[in-house]
């Protein structure tokens, strides 16, 4: 069988859990079936990607920035249709990729299998990066979901999300797959070269959190928090770029009173090798999830694999992955129904997170048992072996021999 997989991300140009996802959930699918990678960017080493792709330049003379990002997007999936004609499956991941395996579907009557890694419609906060570039990738989206002969859910949580955001989707065309963990690079590092050479002291205890500035992610809220996080914990933020300037803006506003909290705050705003966080994950009194938006969470496996005990919102898929009282904190959040779908009260998800996190920083042997719990979680439940193969089951039944 042969596997077209379809993809923005793939090494070295990743940056979020979907790239992280593809890259091992192809390694781990090339002994069982034969995948050949597209994605976007340029020319890559590995022999698993077959072709690259790049925007049409012709679209370079957009109006807006975001529609102008969005048909970017929809003139590489149009080439990548164009190019997988052989192939006996598409796969494809965000909606990125999602139209060009639904147009390679129509076009050569190949089965079409799409990974949910999150949903359009409950990302409404994309409208600040986007424009009008999100009404075409909700567009993108839902057309390659509804045509979808299955649709890979990567949490039982985000199963339900596609079934209410997508009504017209037969239940039994969605299978849950979990994300995956390369317990190999995530795992516990006795080192701590890496925590003196970005500030972090190793001789006192510290919260970490890692991920964009997004609002998807919680930043805001973890700094919020900040101020009730207990003095004696230093606070780590490893966070990439800003999806837009409302967001930076906010995160700005925040810094100083997070600064000036007793405990300090280091601010890494560099992309780390995982080596580098693996070794920060491995030391830290707790990792922080504030995320408002989760379908899976895939840095709480990150996480637990390193060993750290995790505290996180209990959102999406990640009460299927931090389980409450045995791996980490779960801490409850009600988010509104209409909107951006933030926190009806951010003061007291501020103050849920703040407690959370100072029950393990002032806890040291439960965070640890905690962390060591998690860590065989991570190679018990999460391995990349058996998720491979799940998603081999899934190609099987809709490829005809």
């Amino acid at each position: 069988m042969k596997v077209a997989m379809l993809t923005r991300e793939f090494p070295p140009e990743i940056y979020g859990g979907a790239g992280v996802h593809v890259e091992q959930l192809a390694a781990a699918l090339a002994p069982m079936v034969e995948v050949k990678v597209h994605c976007f960017g340029a020319p890559r080493p590995s022999p698993l990607v077959e072709a690259t792709y790049e925007p049409w330049d012709a679209l370079a003379g957009a109006d807006a920035p975001g529609v102008r990002s969005a048909l970017g997007v929809l003139s590489v999936d149009l080439a990548m249709a164009a190019a997988v004609g052989h192939a006996d499956l598409c796969h494809s991941h965000t909606w990125y990729a999602n139209l060009a395996g639904h147009l390679a579907k129509l076009a050569y009557g190949v089965p079409h299998v799409v990974t949910t890694h999150s949903l359009e419609p409950l990302r409404p906060w994309k409208v600040e990066q986007l424009a009008g570039g999100y009404a075409l990738s909700s567009f993108a989206e839902r057309t390659a979901i509804e045509g979808a002969d299955r649709v890979i859910a990567v949490s039982d949580a985000m199963a339900r999300d596609v079934r209410a955001c997508y009504p017209s989707v037969d239940p039994d065309r969605i299978e849950v797959v979990h994300n995956g963990v390369d317990t190999s690079t995530w795992r516990p590092d006795p080192g701590t070269e890496v925590l003196v050479r970005n500030g972090i002291d190793p001789e006192r205890p510290y919260v970490v959190f890692v991920g964009r500035v997004t609002r998807q992610k919680g930043v805001t809220h973890l700094l919020e928090a900040a101020p009730a996080i207990d003095g004696r914990a230093q606070l780590v933020v490893c966070a990439g770029a800003a999806d837009s300037d409302a967001i930076a803006s906010e995160v700005a506003a925040l810094l100083p009173r997070a600064r000036s909290r007793p405990g300090g705050l280091v601010w890494i705003d560099s992309m780390l090798p995982r080596s580098d966080v693996a070794q920060i994950l491995g030391h830290c009194a707790c990792f922080v999830c504030p995320s408002i938006y989760e379908p899976f969470g895939l840095v709480n496996v990150e996480a637990m694999a390193c060993g750290a005990p995790v505290v996180a919102s209990a959102v999406g898929g990640i009460p299927e992955v931090v389980l409450d009282g045995e791996t980490g904190v779960l801490v409850p959040v009600e988010l509104r129904e209409e909107g951006e779908r933030l926190p009806v009260s951010p003061e007291a998800f501020a103050a849920a997170l703040a407690a959370g996190v100072n029950s393990l920083v002032r806890d040291p042997e439960r965070a640890r048992a905690l962390g060591e719990a998690g860590r065989r979680r991570a190679e018990e439940t999460f391995s990349w072996d058996a998720i491979a193969e799940r998603t081999a089951t899934v190609y099987r039944s809709v490829v005809t021999p």
